[in-house]
């Protein structure tokens, strides 16, 4: 019975089963070694199936001696096996195979994985420390913003102070142009002072021409005051003693007119010295006037290098700003900031020694003008002292009768009318030191504003 039901196989004729030669045909690969990120391990059932498998191959890898063939044909026909169980070993093979084949591909993404997570890690690590090093230069970038700002600030406080300043300046203009247009108003007063004296000289002139005519008429009149005496012998003595004190006076005549001529000469003088004097005034007011304009036209050009500096220094904060290279700038500005500075102290200190110059002068000629004008006050004094005694002279000769007394007063008259005359060119040339007194206002002025402008330009740069 039990042999009826088994199964017969066909001989193999030495040979193995067809299923132990296709599992022999395949080739068995080793297990894949171990990563160092770490794989996913394999199953106990897994290993089970595995290690059975290897144990099936060993069995059939071992050669069989050729004593045994017929007793593994015996055994083949004693245990005979089924197709049904051969297919589900081949299957169990394939399946074998192909989880093999999908642990590879794990193995494989797990390894492909953990070298992406370690690029990854890198990356990560690689960024902290960009941000670190990024917030590090924010809190030093918010540090120079912050101390850029109080710069900022404080330069906006100065703009203002100069701005102030700048209109001070201006008002200061106004009034040194006001103080022009005075000067120009007291150069035509004198000017038209001028020419009251050209005429009174020419008046001067006139007189003398007449006192000329006077001296004519007198030495005629003397003549016929000799003749007069030749035919009078009994008023001889009285013509002698008349004719001793006409001659006393002819000799003050002469002396008069010689003094007159002098005096004249030295009015022509004084007048040629006034006019130079005028000229020399006029062309320094020119040449100020030049020099004031050049001072007007360097500060405006001051002005605008200013607004071109604070235009560049607007752009290099922002450069600043942008990025942190700014210190070899800042000191190179620095430094022409003090070269200017020490440049326009220089011409500062020049134009202060200037203006003590002029003020020393200013002081000697107000001590001039104040000398002057006290002599002017004496001799203005003495003059009408002159003219009241000149007066009372002329009523006491006006009582006499006679004709030699009635001539006499008149020679007499001459000098002392000459005198407070001659007195006016005199009280001219007396009066000529005030005429240098608006020259100097105008040039102090000047000079003031020059300084004033520079000082200014000075405190610009040091702002700056």
């Amino acid at each position: 019975m039990d042999e009826g039901r088994r199964l017969t196989l066909p001989p193999t004729y030495g040979r193995a089963p067809v299923w132990l030669n296709d599992a022999s045909a395949e080739l068995w690969h080793s297990t894949p070694v171990k990563k160092t990120n770490g794989g996913v391990p394999l199953d106990t059932s897994q290993h089970s199936v595995i290690n059975s498998f290897k144990m099936e191959q060993c069995t059939k890898s071992t050669p069989i001696p050729p004593d045994t063939r017929c007793h593994h044909s015996s055994l083949e026909t004693e245990f005979p096996v089924s197709d049904q169980s051969g297919s589900t070993i081949q299957r169990q093979r394939r399946e074998l195979q192909l989880l093999m084949a999908e642990l590879k591909d794990r193995d494989r993404e797990l390894n492909t994985m953990a070298a992406s997570h370690h690029k990854q890690l890198l990356s990560w690590e690689q960024d902290r420390q960009k941000v670190l090093a990024l917030e590090q230069k924010c809190a030093r970038l918010d540090e120079e913003l912050q101390k850029r700002n109080e710069v900022i600030r404080v330069l906006t406080k100065h703009v203002c102070v100069v701005e102030t300043r700048e209109e001070e300046v201006q008002k200061e203009l106004r009034v040194a142009q006001q103080q022009l247009s005075e000067l120009e108003q007291k150069k035509q007063n004198i000017s038209q002072k001028c020419q009251d004296f050209e005429e009174k000289n020419q008046s001067l002139n006139s007189t003398v021409m007449a006192l000329s005519t006077q001296v004519g008429s007198l030495q005629v009149r003397e003549e016929e005051l000799n003749s007069m005496l030749k035919l009078k012998d009994k008023d001889a003595t009285e013509a002698s003693s008349h004719i001793l004190d006409l001659k006393g006076r002819l000799q003050d005549l002469d002396m008069s007119l010689t003094q007159s001529r002098s005096r004249e000469s030295k009015l022509l003088r004084d007048l040629e010295e006034n006019k130079r004097r005028y000229r020399e005034a006029k062309h320094e007011v020119t040449h100020l006037k030049e020099e004031l304009q050049q001072q007007v036209s360097h500060s405006s050009t001051q002005r605008e290098e200013m607004i071109r500096l604070k235009q560049e220094l607007q752009l290099l904060h922002r450069d600043l700003a942008l990025s942190g290279e700014g210190d070899s700038w800042k000191d190179e500005l620095l430094q022409l900031a003090h070269s200017k500075q020490e440049r326009t102290m220089s011409e500062l200190r020049c134009l202060q020694q200037v203006c003590e110059n002029q003020r020393n002068d200013l002081q000697l000629l107000q001590l001039n003008l104040d000398s002057a004008r006290e002599s002017l006050k004496e001799k203005t004094s003495q003059g009408l002292l002159g003219r009241e005694a000149s007066v009372e002279s002329v009523g006491t000769n006006k009582e006499q009768p006679s004709c030699s007394q009635s001539s006499e007063p008149k020679l007499n008259e001459a000098p002392d009318l000459l005198i407070p005359e001659r007195q006016g060119p005199a009280e001219r040339r007396e009066h000529t030191p005030p005429q240098l007194k608006p020259r100097e206002n105008h040039r102090m002025s000047s000079l003031y504003i020059l300084s004033f402008s520079a000082h200014s330009q000075s405190k610009d740069s040091l702002q700056t």
